[in-house]
């Protein structure tokens, strides 16, 4: 009753604003995309020669974030900008600006290069480490290490999907066992059919979530013109006639960036040679008694690149971010001084998250309600307004299509219709916060580790209520929740943000972007199946989902009453969070601070967010917008600067095959 009290109380709050962020994130602290405006009229072209480039860029950016993952090279797709993105658009430039001396027919234009920076985002995320390097150990894993101690054959080898998954012995030695290819033909003749299965699914999730990126680009794009801080530096890079390059401010951030990350990867080849930072330090080193123990891994790191991207945050924002980690702590304290053994996980942070991002869902949703209610009209209309690019009735109809894949995809797996719909309702609302998220606030991490619709919906019902098909249907969706650091659906709605300021033709931006998502699926099994082939693919994150689901199966656990009561504080918390904004001027902790905070990724940023923070409040509480605006060059110098050599660093450990230095932790 009282939670329904809450919400009665919540709502009248919650309509008398349009968005759930201050006047101090969107006034006092402006960012370069907030005031965008386009400088003309003509609609630059989208060339044949550019589309080709599509085509072979997405796959070589697969092969380099898978290569990069695999020998020690790390991951690019960790944080919000991905770098490898940001460095093949420096490489175009380059190219073009040599080209420019001979013709000019070849040469890029500002649309065209973001376009293929979106495109790679969206492409080469897939091949990142919360999608394919999960998904790939999926396909083959509950058959190679089925044994008579874990009795795997009897416990779910039955509820097993045979056609998405690959049981013939001679193609999994192979795959595990590496010496081998993929292109022999009993290989290919195994695989062909799951890659063309898997690959329908991934293309039908990221068709329904460029579908509803169409639906709130208006709102979220025009209307509310939100500031999307993680795409200021492509935008930039990418002006007419070279302006960012020209700032001296920029080239001092550049050498900064360059000169920390070149020296940091010499300590890590020669100790002898000092570092300069970009390493983590756990504070647990330090607190080794009861209860200070109790804080858990509390890494602590200044990262050039973090600190740069922190410096478009909005203060508040970077403020709650490291405020709400310290109150995680002080919590952690309170349990271990407690004794609190009757609840294991406490705080349940995960939970708290998993909660805060639904309540963030709710919030954007409510506040686009009149915008939402206008396009429900308009499907039933039967011409389309000039204002809109694309007709709803094609993006409702493009929705449905998606969704009806997605639904018979999981039925024929053997889920039932009714989890099937909780949980893509689950996934897709935890999609929409992480975009909203993005476009207002700009994340620079967003991971909500382990604690999806998988992991909820067993604790909420129970593990008998769910039942052993539904069970092993969500360990082979596992690839979709282990983590969400790579999403595609906030580059979906950046670039079409990045098409109302170069005058981008949004519907062949649109076809183009589902073509990177067909081409980044075909291209990660490409790399990772030649490489695994090659050289031998372990157990990887397949341990991880069936050991869980042997532990499912085996001991039918009853509802989580405690997890699924801390989920919802985290949903209630976010809803008063956001509405004690809407109604204080002075009130600076924000709700998606108490979000992303909860989780694993904000550790190795947190010591870069504070002084990132820090950094903006000295620079706007001496040098007022002013000196903020001319900052700007300077830090976007040295987020570039660093993923300039980071990419090197990584190419290198590629080239060499062993581990070097990795700026992203």
């Amino acid at each position: 009753m009282r939670f329904y009290l809450i919400i009665a109380y919540l709502l009248p709050v919650l309509q008398s604003k349009e968005s759930y962020v201050t006047h101090d994130s969107v006034v006092k602290y402006p960012v370069v995309m907030q005031h965008v405006k386009i400088n003309s009229d003509k609609t630059l072209k989208i060339r044949p020669f550019s589309i080709l480039l599509i085509c072979i860029l997405i796959p070589l950016n697969c092969w380099w974030v898978a290569a990069s993952i695999l020998r020690g090279g790390g991951s690019p797709t960790q944080v919000s900008l991905f770098y490898n993105a940001v460095v093949t658009i420096l490489v175009l430039l380059g190219i073009g600006l040599l080209l420019r001396r001979f013709s000019r027919i070849l040469e890029l234009n500002r649309a065209e290069l973001l376009v293929i920076y979106t495109c790679i985002s969206i492409g080469a995320g897939l091949a990142g480490v919360d999608r394919f390097l999960v998904l790939m150990p999926l396909i083959g894993h509950a058959h190679w290490f089925a044994t008579p101690e874990n009795d795997w054959i009897n416990l779910f080898h039955l509820h097993i999907p045979s056609w998405l998954v690959v049981s013939q012995k001679r193609a999994l030695e192979g795959y595990f066992y590496g010496f081998s290819s993929i292109y022999e033909t009993h290989n290919l003749l195994v695989w062909i059919p799951r890659i063309i299965w898997w690959t329908l699914f991934i293309v039908a999730v990221h068709l329904v979530m460029l579908c509803l990126s169409l639906i709130f680009r208006k709102q979220w794009v025009e209307s509310e013109r939100l500031s999307y801080p993680i795409i200021q530096l492509p935008y930039e890079m990418t002006a007419p006639k070279g302006k960012f390059f020209k700032s001296p401010w920029l080239w001092l951030g550049l050498a900064i960036g360059m000169s920390i990350d070149i020296i940091n990867g010499l300590n890590f080849l020669f100790p002898a040679v000092p570092s300069l930072g970009g390493k983590l330090y756990d504070l647990r080193r330090i607190f080794t008694e009861r209860p200070w123990s109790g804080i858990g891994w509390s890494p602590i790191g200044v990262f050039p690149f973090g600190v740069g991207l922190s410096f478009f945050i909005p203060l508040d924002l970077s403020f709650s971010c490291w405020a709400f980690w310290l109150i995680w702590r002080a919590e952690r304290l309170i349990g271990t001084m407690a004794g609190w053994r009757g609840l294991p996980r406490f705080p349940y942070e995960a939970e708290q998250s998993h909660g805060a991002y639904l309540g963030l869902c709710v919030l954007a949703i409510w506040m686009s309600r009149r915008y939402l209610k206008q396009i429900a009209v308009n499907m039933f209309h039967s011409e389309r307004s000039r204002d809109d690019p694309i007709s709803y009735r094609l993006i409702s109809f493009s929705l449905l299509c998606g969704i009806g894949f997605i639904i018979g995809f999981c039925l024929k797996m053997g889920m039932s219709l009714w989890i099937i719909i909780l949980y893509f309702a689950i996934w897709f609302a935890i999609a929409i916060a992480i975009t909203r998220l993005r476009a207002e606030l700009g994340s620079p991490v967003h991971d909500l580790h382990f604690i999806g619709p998988d992991e909820m919906l067993p604790r909420l019902m129970g593990i008998r209520r769910i039942g052993a098909v539904n069970l092993t249907g969500f360990s082979y969706l596992y690839f979709l929740n282990r983590a969400h650091r790579s999403h595609a659906m906030p580059h979906q709605l950046e670039g079409f943000k990045l098409a109302e300021g170069a005058n981008i033709p949004i519907p062949r931006f649109a076809m183009l972007m589902m073509l990177a998502s067909l081409l980044g699926a075909l291209g990660s099994f490409w790399v990772f199946l030649s490489m695994y082939y090659a050289e031998g693919g372990g157990p990887g994150f397949g341990r991880e989902s069936f050991g869980r689901l042997e532990s499912w199966l085996t001991y039918a656990a009853p509802p989580d009453v405690p997890a699924i009561s801390f989920a919802s504080f985290g949903f209630v918390i976010t809803l008063i969070l956001a509405a004690m904004r809407m109604r204080f001027i002075w009130w600076n902790l924000h709700p998606v601070g108490y979000a992303i905070s909860g989780s694993w990724a904000i550790n190795p940023m947190i010591g870069s967010i504070f002084v990132g923070w820090l950094l903006k409040w000295l620079v706007l509480k001496y040098g007022g917008i002013r000196m903020h605006r001319k900052a700007i060059p300077f830090f976007l110098g040295i987020v570039l600067g660093e993923f300039v050599i980071g990419a090197f660093w990584s190419l290198l450990a590629v080239t060499l095959d062993q581990p070097m230095y990795r700026f992203l932790f």
